[in-house]
């Protein structure tokens, strides 16, 4: 395994390869979620390139930003336990000079402006900014994001589709912890207390996947039951949504998904998980 800094370093490590490239996006900070990811990417691709940058333009808060974990040499041992072949972990000068391609403006049919895009304004202005620049520079055949990031997969299809490129995004199913809770850099974040009851978000939302009354009344349920359980817990929203095109649902279908993001402890975590329609 190798790591290198800037485009020109990995070009140079990538002008011989002769069998497909598989791409990790991350921002770092990795978990055994990220793992799964590049073990996958490992088994379906010939050579797998892991990025390692932490996006200032998708942060619409700058604290989160300088909070955010940065753990490269921890990553690099994890990276290459896992077979990654390389690390590029440039820095923002690097994938944004001055002479780089204009922001890009892309209409996403309504994807950005729900859930994630509703809490966090810009941010996935800056995912669908920071994707195109990577895809542009790495030029992958296989791409693989999480689930537990469901919006963001959604919008990086779209861009895809968009930019027509000849890329398959793969979607990687949630890793979690014996405990349910979905595993996140953020979690990192979380005090001790907070980690104790942050699992019961995960376990309500299984709960509330398994009904099939009025979404409204199961996201209100769910909101309830969250909030009475822990003073540390404080609802963003939680909404069930078609799982195509995030539309919210007026009645459970097979395309139904359950959405929640929930700061616990101020720690903002996000869950999702597909409704069981009988």
């Amino acid at each position: 395994m190798i790591t290198v800094t800037t485009i020109k370093e990995l070009h140079d490590a990538l002008q011989n390869v002769s069998g497909t490239v598989g791409f990790v996006p991350t921002m770092g900070a990795l978990h055994a979620g990220h793992i799964s990811l590049v073990k996958q990417a490992k088994t379906a691709t010939d050579l797998v390139v892991v990025s390692v940058f932490v996006n200032p333009t998708q942060f619409n808060d700058k604290q989160d930003f300088k909070t955010y974990p940065r753990t490269l040499e921890a990553d690099s041992i994890l990276l290459e336990s896992a077979g990654a072949d390389v690390i590029f972990a440039p820095t923002a000068e690097e994938i944004y000079p001055e002479q780089a391609s204009p922001k890009i403006s892309l209409q996403l049919d309504g994807l950005d402006t729900v859930m994630e895009g509703a809490s966090r304004p810009g941010h996935f202005d800056g995912v669908v900014q920071v994707v195109n620049r990577l895809f542009d520079i790495v030029e992958p055949e296989v791409a693989f994001f999480g689930e537990k990031d469901y919006q963001q997969l959604a919008i990086i299809k779209k861009l895809a589709e968009w930019r027509n490129y000849d890329v398959q995004i793969e979607p990687c199913q949630i890793i979690r912890g014996e405990d349910g809770l979905a595993l996140s850099s953020r979690n990192a974040l979380l005090s001790s207390e907070a980690r104790v009851v942050a699992p019961f978000i995960h376990k309500i939302l299984e709960i509330a996947s398994s009904k099939n009354n009025d979404p409204a009344e199961i996201c209100s349920w769910a909101k309830t039951q969250i909030e009475n359980h822990s003073d540390l817990f404080k609802v963003d929203y939680i909404t069930i949504a078609d799982q195509n095109n995030l539309t919210t649902e007026t009645e459970i279908t097979r395309n139904s998904r359950i959405f929640a993001a929930v700061y616990c402890d101020n720690i903002r975590l996000i869950d999702n998980l597909p409704m069981q329609c009988l």
